[in-house]
């Protein structure tokens, strides 16, 4: 008789389900990101509840320290259909969830170098809504244009490496 392999079942060893609702591509053409984080974000059941429904938007949406607390500004989460009077307001400022050493660290890095946080994605993460933030610096635009330019330069060399496989697998 033989033994069958099973995986352990702890939460540990499983994988996230991760669904992202919302991304910032402009971000990164606008910013050069720095660093990231991930943290959790403030809100009433309706939000939750359209976040499942509706898209949102954050491509003009900021973060803010304001009394040793990170703050989202300028997030658009549309109304719930059937919120009727509990209904939240679309661009409310939501309060961002991290740990106390993440946000001093993160506001000294701000203060000092004059940095910005940007949001570059909101997802559910095994049901629980996240948002994805960045300490970025903003780009002139001479690095926007070099930048585009290596973007260029790699999406050649993909496409010539590609089409240098495909010969030699028909020479086969």
């Amino acid at each position: 008789m033989a033994l069958s392999k099973s995986k352990p079942h702890s939460k540990d060893s499983e994988e996230p389900k991760i669904k992202t609702l919302a991304r910032n591509r402009q971000a990164f053409h606008e910013y050069e990101i720095l660093n990231h984080w991930e943290c959790g974000m403030v809100l009433t059941g309706t939000e939750t509840k359209s976040l499942r429904e509706n898209p949102c938007q954050i491509h003009q949406a900021f973060a803010r320290f304001e009394d040793g607390e990170i703050w989202l500004h300028g997030a658009e989460i549309p109304e719930y259909a059937l919120g009727h009077q509990f209904n939240h307001k679309p661009k409310r400022t939501r309060k961002l969830l991290l740990h106390r050493r993440e946000i001093a660290d993160i506001s000294q890095k701000v203060i000092e170098k004059g940095l910005t946080l940007v949001p570059l994605e909101i997802y559910f993460k095994n049901g629980i809504a996240k948002i994805q933030i960045a300490l970025a610096k903003g780009k002139k635009l001479h690095d926007k244009r070099e930048t585009l330019k290596k973007s260029e330069a790699k999406r050649e060399i993909d496409r010539a490496m590609k089409g240098r496989k495909n010969k030699d697998r028909r020479s086969r």
